[in-house]
């Protein structure tokens, strides 16, 4: 069954002065038990060992940092809803149960238009054929 939620709070973090990667942050509220997802990268290119390991791609972390590398496979925004398709192979490592997750954006608009830039970076960064299908985002 598809997971959905509304993403009260969002976020686009990628000052590599201040942040430590490049972060698309999207949650229910700012409430630590919240459900979330974090879209992340590096500020540099993938070194030779993040290469070997497969951590030269985007980076999604669910609640209890469940996490996984290049595991999107489509992005899509549709109005207010953002659909983001995931490798079925990832679900186990990021703690859900369906490959479907639907956001419906309710957060202030400054914040989603800066979420939308940073997230098109992330979803760009590393090797190619890890990269997602991205659609009016």
């Amino acid at each position: 069954m598809t997971h959905r939620f509304t993403a009260r709070s969002v976020c686009g973090l990628d000052d590599p002065e201040q942040d430590d990667c490049v972060l698309a942050g999207l949650a229910e509220s700012d409430d630590e038990g919240a459900f979330s997802l974090m879209f992340m990268c590096d500020f540099a290119e993938p070194d030779d060992q993040e290469i070997a390991l497969g951590f030269d791609t985007h980076c999604l972390v669910t609640p209890d940092q469940n996490t996984a590398y290049g595991c999107v496979r489509e992005v899509e925004l549709d109005g207010d809803i953002l659909r983001v398709t995931l490798d079925p192979a990832s679900l186990s490592a990021l703690g859900l149960s369906d490959p479907l997750i639907e956001v419906t954006l309710a957060a202030p608009p400054a914040d989603v238009a800066r979420m939308r830039t940073v997230l098109a970076g992330i979803l760009a960064f590393g090797r190619p054929d890890a990269r997602p299908v991205v659609k009016n985002l």
